[in-house]
C-alpha cells in the first residue's frame, strides 16, 4: 500500500517536529567551503609592545641589580680594609705573622690554606664526578639511574655544619688510623715525604679539610655534568658507536667536546663552593697560623675559618681591617678563578677552530 500523503500538495502534509515545512535543503559542500574561506578570528594576543618592553625592563633592571650589588660588595671590602691597605701594602700577602696583641697582621698562612684546601678537594672530587656523571649517563641500568642520582644530589641538601662535626668526630680519627700513622711508618726517614705526612696523629689539618670539601662539592659538579652530558645529542653517539666506538672514546671524542663549557662551569661551581665554605672547614682544618711545615697533616688555618673565628671578637682598628682585607683577598681570588675559567674556554673555541 502506498503512503495516502504521498499525492497531497505540500501546503496540505504534516509538520515535521524536527524540519520546518519549508525548510531548504543545505549544500553541505558550500558550507564546508565557506568555512575554509572564512576562518574563526584568532584569539588576541596577551602580551604587546608595552608588556614586551616591560619584560625587558624588568630583566635588565635585575641584571643591573646584581652588577650593583657587587659593586657595592667591592666598595664596602675596600672602605674596611682601607687602614691595613694603608699600614700594610702589598706585603700583607707575604707575611706569615698574625699578632693581633702586636697590631701585626699578614695574610700568608690563611691564602695558603684556602688555596691548598681548594687544590685538594678539586683533585679528588673531578675524577670522582666524573665518574658518577658518566656512570648516570652512559653505563647505569634504568632501575638505577633515578634512584642513585636523587641519592648523589641529597648530598648538596646536608648543611656544611654536619659536614664540619662528622670530620672531626668521625672521620678525623679514621683518617688518623688507617691513613697517617701508616704513611708516617713507611716514609720515615725519607727525605720530602717524610715530610709531607709528619705532624701529630690526630686527624685534623689540610687533608682532612681538603677530604670534606671534596664531599661537599661532589654533589654539584657532578649533577652539572650529568645534565651537560644528557643534553649531547644522541645522534652523534649512536654514529660513534656504530663505528665501533668504544664508551670511553664516545665520551672523549663526541661528548666532552660537545659539553666541554658545561664541565668546565662545573668544576669552577665546585671550586667557587670551596673556596668559600666556612664551617667545616673551621671544623677541620685546625684553626692554626704556622707555615713552618708543609705536611698536609698539619694544623693551618684558611681565609674563611680565620673570619669565623676572630670577626666577632675583632676590635675597631687594624684587627678588624685585616680581617677585612683577608676578605677583599679571598674576592679577588674568586674573581681571578672565574676569569681564567672564561680564558680557559676562549682558547678552546680557538683550538678548535684551528684544528677544523
Amino acid at each position: 500500500m502506498g503512503n495516502p500523503l504521498d499525492g497531497a500538495p505540500l501546503s496540505e502534509r504534516p509538520v515535521s517536529s524536527t524540519f520546518p515545512a519549508n525548510a531548504t535543503p543545505i549544500d553541505v559542500n558550500a558550507e564546508r567551503a565557506r568555512a575554509k574561506a572564512s576562518p574563526p578570528p584568532a584569539k588576541r594576543p596577551r602580551s604587546g609592545p608595552a608588556a614586551d618592553r616591560l619584560f625587558g625592563l624588568a630583566a635588565k633592571g635585575a641584571a643591573l641589580l646584581t652588577l650593583a650589588m657587587l659593586i657595592g660588595i667591592l666598595l664596602s671590602l675596600l672602605a674596611g680594609a682601607w687602614p691595613a691597605i694603608s699600614k700594610f701594602g702589598l706585603g700583607f700577602l707575604t707575611s706569615s705573622v698574625w699578632d693581633p696583641v702586636q697590631n701585626e697582621f699578614g695574610g700568608l698562612v690563611m691564602i695558603y690554606g684556602t688555596l691548598a684546601t681548594s687544590f685538594i678537594a678539586l683533585v679528588i672530587a673531578v675524577p670522582v664526578s666524573f665518574g658518577i656523571a658518566l656512570f648516570l649517563t652512559e653505563m647505569s641500568p634504568a632501575w638505577l639511574k633515578r634512584p642513585l642520582g636523587t641519592a648523589i644530589e641529597l648530598l648538596a641538601a646536608v648543611p656544611s655544619i654536619v659536614y664540619g662535626m662528622w670530620g672531626l668526630l668521625v672521620f678525623g680519627p679514621i683518617l688518623s688510623t688507617y691513613v697517617q700513622q701508616p704513611l708516617q711508618k713507611l716514609f720515615a726517614g725519607v727525605p720530602y715525604l717524610g715530610a709531607l705526612v709528619s705532624g701529630p696523629p690526630v686527624g685534623i689539618g689540610i687533608l682532612s679539610a681538603g677530604i670534606i670539601l671534596a664531599i661537599m662539592i661532589i654533589p654539584f659538579i657532578a649533577s652539572v655534568m650529568r645534565d651537560v652530558f644528557e643534553v649531547t645529542p644522541a645522534l652523534l653517539k649512536e654514529s660513534a658507536y656504530g663505528l665501533g666506538s668504544t664508551t670511553w672514546e664516545v665520551v672523549s671524542k663526541v661528548v666532552l667536546p660537545y659539553t666541554k663549557a658545561g664541565v668546565v662551569g662545573g668544576i669552577m661551581l665546585g671550586l667557587g663552593r670551596a673556596l668559600g665554605e666556612t664551617m667545616a672547614v673551621t671544623f677541620v682544618i685546625g684553626n692554626t697560623n704556622q707555615l713552618a711545615s708543609l705536611s698536609v697533616f698539619e694544623a693551618a688555618n684558611s681565609i674563611t675559618s680565620v673570619l669565623a673565628n676572630e670577626f666577632a671578637e675583632a676590635g675597631a682598628g687594624l684587627h678588624q681591617a685585616s680581617l677585612m682585607y683577608l676578605g677583599l683577598v679571598l674576592f679577588f681570588i674568586t674573581f681571578v678563578v672565574l676569569s681564567l675559567s672564561k680564558l680557559l674556554l676562549a682558547q678552546m673555541r680557538k683550538s678548535e677552530g684551528k684544528k677544523a
